[in-house]
């Protein structure tokens, strides 16, 4: 594309509107449009199919198509087109759920100027590429489209949603890797992304997965960003990540890989800068040597660089199962709020790894009966119950649930559906979709992990009455707990563990009942109501710092 002239459809059957349009278009200053100009859906998509263009233009309402069917049925046809819809019809709702379907922007005609309509033009053309490219992820998209939805239900100004869509600084490391018993070095791939620097030093964990990529950790991240103003913590979000499958790693290869990719981005993390902590693949023995590898290059031991690091080197009471219990406190308030009495409820948990089974521990204390658990290998299933001291035993003898011997073997996918009270997905993304949202049979859902949830999933569920716990309010547990050790580590001052859970329970709490009075007074799902409880925190403190120069 020729960034100085962009190729423009423009589908609109009102001759009034399409003079206004063109008009706008003509008028802009730092770019030139080449327009084309149909009254009909059918006539746009005979256009487009020949190519060459660099936008479309749309309005909703059409002889051939009406509202959010229009945008549907152009997407379908042109997928990697982006859209900017031009409507007449001033509905919050539609306008979210435009947004949410994929449209890059949705303008009111009566409302635009020509320095907003070419820089929305602009903003969606730069969006579009970007995302084809190295940000190419599901989750990208899905953190994006759920901060766009918010966003546009709480008409956030453009300047705020084009600065937050993507984040502020981002490192791409290349490194070499030696296994134990290969000659051959292979080439790792490594990732540490910072969302917002405004509130203070960025938090995120660092996780080894084979599929990490700059999109996964860029959601990561920015999801971490809409955590920490929630829980009012005076840190931005980040993430980082290594293109591995640790399975089977020695130690001594674990070692080698983390402290090389230390060294890596040595220069973004620090205690007043971006402190990493655990995440998916890694460990507190992860965060000791990435903190000696640190210290070794400053000179002097600096507990906290990281967080979730052993008690022993500055490490807090309480960090490693605080995921799992925010989880807990938060299904303990929402069931407060539902009259649901969790001694008498059941409960599903799929991901049986750090935040799930501690999730089963603490709901095990509240009474409540857990009849199914999953990881990579296998679910259990009994309906009589399942002893998590039982399952955390056999976990520690044979490391995964294949073969466990009090429950009936299911798939993941058939352990999602269970009837259940509460249902808790704590493994990995996209594992509520819209093809299975209409066979989900909990009351109470519970975000343990990152984007287990997909948009097209979220209403289902929501206009079915369940109610959902977002995983940027359930899963908060860890940044919080992660906070209070850094502010260990920089007091010199440590906590005990009723101090912790206490405070960890203050926060989570205040947070959820935030969240939920936004809800019913924003007449939103709780998950828009957390988001747009943390954006406009963010965009308060963006505007309170100013623009520099």
């Amino acid at each position: 594309m020729d960034s100085s002239n962009i190729r423009s459809l423009v589908i609109e059957d009102n001759a009034v509107h399409a003079r206004l349009i063109l008009s706008l278009l003509a008028k802009a200053e730092a770019v030139s449009f080449d327009v084309v100009h149909v009254d009909t859906l059918t006539a746009g998509l005979a256009r487009l199919a020949q190519g060459g263009f660099d936008i479309v233009l749309l309005d909703l309402v059409l002889p051939d198509s009406q509202e959010l069917d229009t945008f549907l049925r152009l997407r379908k046809e042109a997928p990697d087109i982006p859209v900017v819809i031009l409507s007449g019809l001033e509905d919050i709702n539609l306008a979210a759920r435009a947004v949410e379907s994929g449209a890059q922007a949705y303008l009111i005609k009566g409302q635009i100027n020509s320095a907003q309509l070419e820089r929305s033009i602009r903003y969606a053309i730069e969006r579009t590429r970007a995302q084809s490219g190295e940000w190419d992820s599901p989750m990208f998209r899905l953190a994006q489209q759920q901060f766009l939805k918010a966003a546009q239900i709480m008409d956030l100004d453009d300047n705020f949603r084009q600065r937050l869509l993507f984040p502020q600084r981002t490192q791409v490391v290349t490194f070499p890797f030696r296994r134990d018993k290969h000659e051959e070095v292979e080439t790792v791939f490594g990732y540490r992304v910072q969302h917002v620097l405004t509130m203070g030093p960025t938090k995120g964990g660092i996780r080894y997965h084979q599929e990490v990529n700059l999109g996964e950790v860029s959601a990561l991240a920015m999801w971490m960003t809409w955590k920490c103003a929630l829980m009012q913590l005076p840190f931005g979000g980040a993430k980082g990540g290594v293109r591995v499958d640790p399975t089977g790693f020695s130690r001594k290869e674990l070692q080698r890989l983390t402290r090389r990719f230390t060294s890596e981005i040595i220069g973004m993390i620090g205690p007043d800068k971006d402190i990493p902590a655990p995440d998916m693949g890694t460990d507190e023995n992860v965060m000791a040597w990435i903190m000696d590898t640190y210290s070794q290059q400053v000179g002097y031991s600096v507990p906290a660089v990281v967080t979730g690091k052993p008690v022993v080197l500055g490490g807090s009471l309480g960090r490693k199962e605080a995921t799992g219990r925010g989880v807990v406190y938060t299904i303990e308030d929402a069931a407060k709020h539902m009259g649901m009495k969790l001694d008498q409820s059941t409960a599903v948990i799929q991901g049986f790894g750090n935040v799930g089974s501690n999730a089963a521990r603490f709901l095990a204390e509240d009474g409540v009966k857990i009849i199914a658990v999953s990881d990579a290998t296998t679910g259990i299933y009994n309906p009589r119950g399942l002893s998590v001291g039982s399952l955390l035993e056999y976990i520690r003898e044979h490391r995964f649930l294949k073969g466990y011997p009090d429950g009936e073997e299911i798939s993941n996918a058939e352990l999602l559906e269970l009837p259940c009270d509460i249902l808790v997905p704590a493994a990995l993304q996209n594992q509520i979709s819209a093809e299975n949202a209409p066979r989900i049979n909990c009351k109470l859902l519970a975000e343990g992990a990152n984007g287990p949830t997909s948009l097209e999933a979220d209403v289902i569920l929501n206009n079915r009455g369940i109610f959902i716990v977002p995983d940027v309010l359930a899963n908060a547990g860890g940044v919080t707990v992660s906070y209070f050790e850094w502010v260990q580590g920089t007091q010199n001052y440590m906590w005990s563990l009723d101090e912790i859970n206490g405070r960890l329970h203050k926060i989570m709490t205040a947070a959820f009942h935030a969240a939920l009075e936004r809800s019913q007074r924003d007449h939103v799902d709780m998950r828009t109501a957390a988001l747009i409880e943390g954006i406009d925190r963010i965009t308060q403190a963006k505007l309170l710092r100013g623009l520099f120069p």
